[in-house]
């Protein structure tokens, strides 16, 4: 991966600039200074490694040298309306392309992507602000493609996997970015449209289950996870019936069985 191979495999898709580090601090550091700076739409970072990758909660991301998919996506909305819904925006798009290989994604509300029951990636989206006004979004993707991108069990929170142990080979990296980035582009414009909450609602993990909601300015709840509401927010139906929502924010989910 360089960045005139890059260039040539994405040729064909209305993106804007593109920064290639063969090794970085982190993608989505980077891509924000660059969002700043006045970076146009659609214009992305991408790293062969990360030595201080992070999702959310401040939580590390393991990124070793060429064996996964790490990139930071710029995004200029047209409208604040819709931000909520970006994080869906960003998993759909890895969910559609995995499904291209023959695989069975699910959506571990908010922001993680499950095969057979195993994270294979994390999505951390992060904001620039203009005063009060939103001026950018950072959509940092991290994708595990050969099974060497998997941290050792000692460091994991939650079971990963890689598309290489799934499929027992590995995709190629630049053709599975181009998958990506062109179901985003094609996802992003149906982001006002209903369908695209059902389209995240159908994928999501533990559907119809107990689940087990904690978040860092609420008290832990727990339900059957029932949907999404309009803006991308959780619904759980608790022990006695009530409909509880619970928002974006520093929280974790977990199935209760």
């Amino acid at each position: 991966m360089n960045q005139r191979s890059l260039k040539k495999t994405l040729s064909s898709l209305p993106v804007g600039e593109i920064r290639y580090f063969e090794s970085i601090g982190s993608t989505n550091d980077e891509a924000l200074a660059w969002a700043a700076a006045g970076a146009r739409d659609l214009s992305f970072v991408i790293a062969d490694e990360q030595t201080a990758g992070r999702g959310r909660l401040n939580r590390k991301w393991f990124t070793p040298k060429q064996t996964a998919l790490a990139f930071s996506l710029i995004l200029r909305p047209a409208s604040n309306s819709l931000l909520s819904r970006t994080v869906g925006l960003a998993a759909l798009s890895i969910a559609d392309s995995l499904l291209k290989y023959g695989l069975a994604p699910s959506i571990k509300w908010p922001n993680d992507v499950l095969l057979s029951g195993k994270k294979v990636a994390g999505i951390l989206i992060e904001t620039v602000w203009s005063g009060t006004e939103v001026d950018s979004l950072v959509a940092g993707m991290g994708i595990n493609v050969h099974k060497e991108s998997v941290p050792p069990a000692q460091y994991l929170q939650f079971p990963a996997t890689s598309i290489e142990d799934e499929m027992g080979h590995p995709p190629d990296r630049e053709e599975l970015l181009r998958d990506i980035l062109t179901a985003f582009i094609a996802r992003r414009l149906q982001m006002e449209r209903a369908n695209f909450i059902k389209s995240w609602e159908e994928l999501l993990a533990y559907r119809g289950e107990q689940v087990q909601v904690n978040a860092s300015d609420t008290e832990t709840r727990s339900g059957k996870l029932l949907g999404l509401e309009s803006d991308g927010s959780l619904r759980l139906l608790g022990q006695h019936g009530e409909t509880m929502i619970v928002h974006f924010g520093d929280v974790s989910l977990r199935p209760t069985s």
